[in-house]
């Protein structure tokens, strides 16, 4: 059944210069790349995409670096597409990613206050859903 995904390239990932790899790595899987855009995130909408984490302590944090640069947005389709671009992606901790993953491959821990590990994609279907509205408003 064909799926829809949010996938963020985070600042780190847009410094660095690694937008075309990550969509490469999605293409390459088979997945269809279907809106884009190029985001500079501001506090409410990463509020609201991150709204189970407020008032953690890493909340704030993580916040000033996604408002840090900007993030490219990403809609993507395709079978099983959340569980499949989680999986290219890899574990959250670029350290622990297993070669072969975006952050196995091209991430590391760059001992900052949160974790800075190039892309987000959604956990769910209805996380995606509930993801997409918000950054493709």
């Amino acid at each position: 059944m064909t799926e829809q995904t949010l996938v963020l390239v985070k600042p780190d990932g847009v410094r660095r210069n690694l937008i075309g790899e990550v969509i490469a790595r999605i293409e390459r899987k088979g997945y269809v790349v279907t809106d884009l855009r190029y985001v500079q995130a501001t506090r409410e909408l990463l509020t609201e995409h991150y709204a189970e984490h407020v008032g953690k302590p890493f909340f704030e944090p993580l916040v000033e670096f996604m408002m840090s640069g900007p993030t490219v947005a990403i809609r993507v389709e395709g079978d099983s597409v959340v569980e499949g671009f989680r999986s290219l992606a890899g574990a959250t901790n670029p350290t622990t990613a297993a070669p072969g993953t975006i952050r196995g491959d091209l991430g590391r821990d760059w001992g900052k206050k949160v974790i800075e590990n190039l892309v987000h994609g959604s956990d769910s279907t209805l996380s995606a859903e509930r993801e997409l509205a918000i950054w493709f408003s």
